[in-house]
């Protein structure tokens, strides 16, 4: 998600139970080991006289390595917030549970059953997850804002990516109240006294953390259908032709990176304005962006492009562990850009990754740490500047060591194997490295794994037919490994020379008849680094 790069600084001033620990120390959420939930179905009732939510939760579990105790995720109350739980069923048989430490613990009755249904019935005010407030307009909402772990304040889960499941909601609320919610629209009854239930479903699998509603007075519009995917807009009605303006970007995006990495995986998309902590989430098939994106003057290309990206990258393709969210952020951050550099040109590209390194370079000074950083536990604290920019970066990297051929058909080969499912970075690498036939081993290492990036000062000087460049690396820490371009500028004709830097040192020398005009470093802007002549 969740914030575009022109969005992002407002991150940083919002800013006995048989389990597993992950297989990453630093992602220390404790997991279920052998029960995977295949299917969520959260029947909500929402009303306008108390913020107090009533939720009848209906889980479907499969159990693989035997019928063992597990865990749900649930904020309990304290104070004026939190769920307070009144009864848990497996089928319709009460179930042996304890609910202490925001914690469900279900102990599975004695059957051979594989697959069983459980029913948590709940009922309070959440803090965070479900925003309960009024739009910008003053009317009364209910929006879903999850990301990363915050649906445990309103809805029984495994509230991580590693377990996704297919999901349904069922909605009754005042019927002034448009609704929409992650999935498919499957009914809206008027129910009577006042009433109307909306359900939508979902049958893909998908994390906690992109599941979401929207309750409130919408307009709405379907903006198009793409490969029979319905693209549409839900805006506050004050903002209707100024947001389904706005909004309609999304069918170009979504064409493109259909076109491009491969099918998608939803029943629709939905874009939505909504009160959200971010500039836009990425929820799946349903995404949300921020009140005062709607402004009628088509200003949000870019966080559309970010936004519908995460589709492929972090919704279906999902991170496995917290700290590989790079594989979330830094690819939807780039693939905003190659989608930007498809309707505009490759000065786009240039501009976008130029205004990027400014503040991985900013960034660094202040926090000096690398992409996957492993002494981070919080999942709120993995999103920056690192995981972003310089995660895209990576990717821009990458793109021109392995070649654009390469490049992209190891792109739709990962999303092909983890459409659906969950990846740690070593899986993306693997796939890269089979399909280019390269050893990729220290270009991510040094880029994933290594804190900071080269940091150049440079001269270059003419005598005899020869052009003398000399590099040296200055930053303490490592030794980086990496092509550089040296673009020599001679009667305003520019003529590109490759060098491969492996010592703290180089000296590069290039035959030519006449002295230059100028030479510059990387003038593609394809080497993430630092210039440190001044």
């Amino acid at each position: 998600m969740r914030t575009h790069k022109q969005y992002i600084h407002l991150f940083f001033l919002i800013l006995v139970m048989v389990v597993a620990p992950s297989i990453n120390a630093q992602d220390t959420y404790q997991r279920n080991t052998s029960a995977d939930v295949q299917n969520y179905v959260f029947a909500l009732r929402l009303s306008d006289e108390s913020n107090k939510i009533k939720g009848e939760a209906e889980i479907t579990v499969a159990f693989k390595n035997g019928v063992n105790p597990f865990a749900l995720d649930l904020i309990a109350q304290s104070g004026n917030y939190g769920m307070d739980v009144s009864g848990v069923f497996e089928g319709d048989t009460p179930a042996n549970y304890s609910y202490e430490g925001n914690k469900i613990k279900i102990a599975p009755g004695p059957s051979e059953e594989k697959t069983r249904t459980y029913r948590v019935l709940y009922e309070g005010i959440p803090e965070r997850g479900l925003v309960i407030d009024t739009t910008k307009f003053g009317q009364r909402s209910f929006f879903g804002d999850n990301w990363p772990n915050l649906a445990r304040h309103w809805l029984p889960s495994v509230d991580h990516p590693y377990d996704k499941a297919s999901v349904e909601f069922r909605i009754t609320a005042p019927a002034h109240y448009d609704v929409v919610a992650t999935g498919e629209k499957i009914e809206e009854s008027n129910l009577g006294n006042g009433l109307k239930l909306t359900s939508y479903k979902e049958p893909a699998p998908v994390a906690m953390k992109v599941v979401t509603i929207g309750v409130t007075k919408f307009a709405s519009k379907l903006l198009d259908e793409v490969y029979d995917i319905p693209v549409s807009a839900w805006v506050y009605p004050e903002n209707r032709l100024e947001g389904f303006s706005d909004y309609g970007v999304a069918t170009k995006v979504l064409k493109y990176f259909i076109d491009n990495i491969g099918p998608y995986s939803y029943a629709k998309l939905a874009n939505m304005q909504a009160k959200t902590q971010w500039g836009g989430l990425e929820n799946a098939g349903t995404i949300a962006y921020f009140e005062n994106s709607v402004t009628g003057k088509n200003e949000v290309e870019g966080l559309i492009a970010h936004e519908v990206a995460h589709q492929w990258f972090g919704n279906s393709a999902s991170e496995k562990d917290w700290n590989h969210v790079w594989l979330s952020e830094g690819f939807a951050t780039y693939f905003a850009i190659l989608y930007q550099e498809s309707v505009y040109g490759n000065e786009k590209r240039k501009e976008e990754l130029e205004l990027d390194r400014k503040q991985i370079i900013d960034y660094y000074l202040k926090h000096p740490s690398p992409i996957i950083d492993p002494s981070i536990t919080d999942p709120m604290k993995v999103l920056s500047v690192n995981t972003y920019q310089k995660g895209g970066w990576v990717l821009n990297m990458l793109r021109h060591k392995l070649g654009d051929e390469s490049f992209w058909k190891g792109i739709r080969t990962y999303y092909k194997a983890f459409q659906n499912s969950n990846a740690i970075s070593a899986d993306f690498q693997k796939i890269m490295e089979e399909v280019s036939g390269e050893d990729l081993e220290t270009f991510f290492q040094q880029w994933l794994f290594t804190k900071g990036h080269p940091e150049l000062k440079w001269d270059w000087s003419y005598n005899k037919r020869k052009l003398q460049i000399n590099i040296a690396q200055l930053q303490k820490h490592h030794i980086f490994k990496f092509p550089l371009e040296i673009g020599v500028i001679k009667d305003g004709r520019i003529t590109t020379y490759t060098t491969e830097i492996d010592t703290a040192v180089k000296k590069h020398t290039i035959k030519m008849d006449s002295k230059p005009d100028k030479v510059i470093l990387d003038p593609e802007s394809w080497l993430l680094f630092e210039e440190k002549n001044d």
